[in-house]
């Protein structure tokens, strides 16, 4: 809807934002000169590399690369949408968004649906304060909720009558209800959806009620329903318990995702207040895709048993998809019998929060997984775990996680020393997981990823622009420097002689930003300023010997034949090469 919203009332209203105020009202700033500066709220980091201008209307991070305005930061920030974000913006400056005559009327059916919604929300929780919701209120409390969780989460109790909803309401809810599928005409006569349940209102990122889950007080087969989908409920796109984790913790750095409703409530009861639940499965792209709107690091936390370990393995494999480099994902797999509502009750919230701390990070479960049931001193195992492995690789996007992760399938599968302790004295050989005893721990080694020429010289360039000329001549003779000749052309034409220079101008020159914001995609790992300096200088300034070699490689590959070399370029392949021969 976002182009339904007149340009020039959004230009109105970020001349109107004082930027600082507003980033200020989210997280901690502090004043560096004209500008102010803090910890990035989008990345995690020790140094403070974030950069308000409210002269200039933007803010930029020179650690991660966040950049844009008073909108943007809004939705990055709280997870919004662009309407949802101008419309924020706007109440805070007391200014109503002038929306066209058919976006208007459909932003009015949608808050005539959430007026609808937020009416059954207070009246099931006035009946769960009723004498009628004695036996809901006495379940709360055996399942250990105390009144100030009950009323933070807007639980509620749906009678069992069964038209108690629809006859509570006002004419013009009626409808409404209706249309959202809290009450149902399907046999020709009102009849609420849930009687006799706990309720669980599921609320929106601004707080409004959009749908509901119920949980059965009797013997009905499902033991759990939720509303229906309905022009303001899409349940892939919300997440039960965002609102009251964005309301607890202002700057949400992770997301603990449990399956059910009551493991999110219990666990905020013990303090942990970032647990969330998916609305049908977790383990589907447009569920996983809303997850990471929200957040970079996502725990997911499962029973430890069959099914648990099905459902991770869904997720696992529907998020390799979506991973990039600054994505952290873990698996918390919980011991058998056990989730967290019952769990966090009986060891404790410090107990908990350490196995949360521990869980595994997604490539260790993906190789323990996939390795379950194989010995690894056998050709033929290691063959059927690359068999296991190498599909789900391919469907993860370039980057430096998948590039490590092909280094690890290749070192399990490699053969080339013994990959299991024999202290068992079994040779090697003996039952291994599923299939017997616990087999011992693959010994991992470290993984270092190397970065290529052109993104080290790109580095190098950023520490020291004074190599620009340097780098410009390697890159003449090396084609395979694409991304380090422009930024060297570029530093060499604007005369930028220090890195100061260098960072002010990436930051503030919109043409260069754009030019070169996506510089450094894909490296998750950066080296150390004097590791960086040191290999681009041995680049930069080789023995003789490897200049030579260099040059004569540059002239046989550039051309298709010897014909094609001008005079100069023979002369200079005949001295090259007679150095060669001598």
């Amino acid at each position: 809807m976002s182009g339904l919203i007149p340009q020039r009332f959004v230009e109105e209203l970020l001349d109107r934002i004082d930027l600082a105020e507003l980033i200020g009202s989210r997280i901690t700033l502090k004043k560096a000169g004209g500008n102010y500066k803090a910890c990035c709220p989008f990345h995690d980091e020790k140094t403070p590399s974030f950069n308000v201008r409210p002269d200039k209307g933007f803010y930029h991070c020179f650690g991660c690369g966040a950049h844009g305005d008073a909108i943007s930061f809004i939705r990055e920030f709280d997870g919004l949408g662009f309407t949802d974000a101008v419309e924020e913006l706007a109440r805070r400056q007391g200014l109503e968004v002038p929306y066209d005559r058919v976006a208007r009327q459909e932003m009015q059916q949608a808050r005539t649906l959430t007026d609808a919604l937020d009416f059954a929300s207070q009246f099931y929780q006035g009946t769960l304060r009723s004498p009628q919701g004695n036996y809901a209120r006495d379940y709360l409390q055996q399942r250990g909720l105390d009144a100030a969780t009950t009323e933070r989460y807007q639980l509620g109790f749906a009678p069992g009558t069964g038209t108690a909803l629809f006859e509570a309401a006002a004419a013009d809810l009626k409808g409404p209800l209706m249309e959202t599928g809290t009450v149902s005409d399907r046999y020709g006569r009102p009849r609420d959806l849930f009687r006799n349940r706990i309720m669980f209102p599921i609320r929106n990122s601004r707080g409004r009620t959009v749908a509901f889950g119920g949980r059965t007080l009797g013997d009905d087969k499902a033991k759990y329903i939720n509303s229906p989908e309905s022009d303001v409920f899409h349940k892939s796109r919300e997440i039960y318990g965002l609102f009251e984790a964005r309301q607890a913790i202002r700057q949400l750095d992770r997301l603990l995702v449990v399956e059910g409703y009551m493991d999110v409530i219990a666990l905020a009861q013990h303090g942990i207040h970032y647990a969330v639940a998916t609305l049908g499965t977790a383990t589907n792209q447009d569920s996983l895709t809303a997850l990471l709107r929200q957040v970079r690091h996502l725990v997911f936390c499962f029973d430890g048993d069959a099914a648990g370990h099905r459902a991770a393995d869904r997720a696992m494999e529907n998020a390799l998809e979506l991973l990039a480099d600054g994505l952290h994902l873990q698996f918390l797999m919980l011991p058998q019998g056990e989730d967290p509502d019952t769990l966090v009750r009986k060891e404790g919230p410090d107990a908990f929060q350490q196995r949360i701390d521990g869980a595994t990070p997604l490539s260790r479960y993906l190789f323990n997984r996939k390795s379950e049931g194989l010995d690894l001193a056998l050709p033929e195992h290691r063959g059927e775990l690359r068999a296991r492995v190498e599909p789900l690789l391919n469907k993860m996007p370039r980057c430096t996680l998948r590039d490590a992760m092909w280094h690890e399938m290749l070192r399990l599968c490699g053969g080339k020393r013994d990959w299991q302790n024999n202290q068992r004295g079994d040779g090697g050989r003996g039952k291994f997981g599923r299939f017997g005893h616990r087999r011992d721990r693959i010994q991992e080694e470290r993984i270092d990823v190397r970065l290529n020429k052109d993104s080290l010289l790109c580095l190098a360039l950023v520490e020291a622009p004074e190599l620009a000329t340097e780098v410009l001549e390697l890159a003449r003779i090396d084609r395979q420097l694409p991304q380090a000749r422009q930024l060297a052309s570029w530093i060499d034409q604007q005369q930028i002689g220090d890195q100061r220079q260098l960072l002010s101008r990436l930051a503030l020159d919109s043409q260069a930003h754009g030019r070169f914001f996506g510089l450094f995609d894909g490296i998750e790992h950066v080296p150390k300023r004097e590791q960086t300096l040191a290999v681009a200088r041995e680049m930069l300034q080789p023995d003789q010997e490897a200049a030579r070699k260099q040059r004569l490689a540059a002239l046989l590959n550039e051309k298709r034949s010897l014909a094609d070399l001008s005079d100069a370029e023979r002369q200079e392949l005949r001295q090259l090469s007679r150095h060669e021969a001598g």
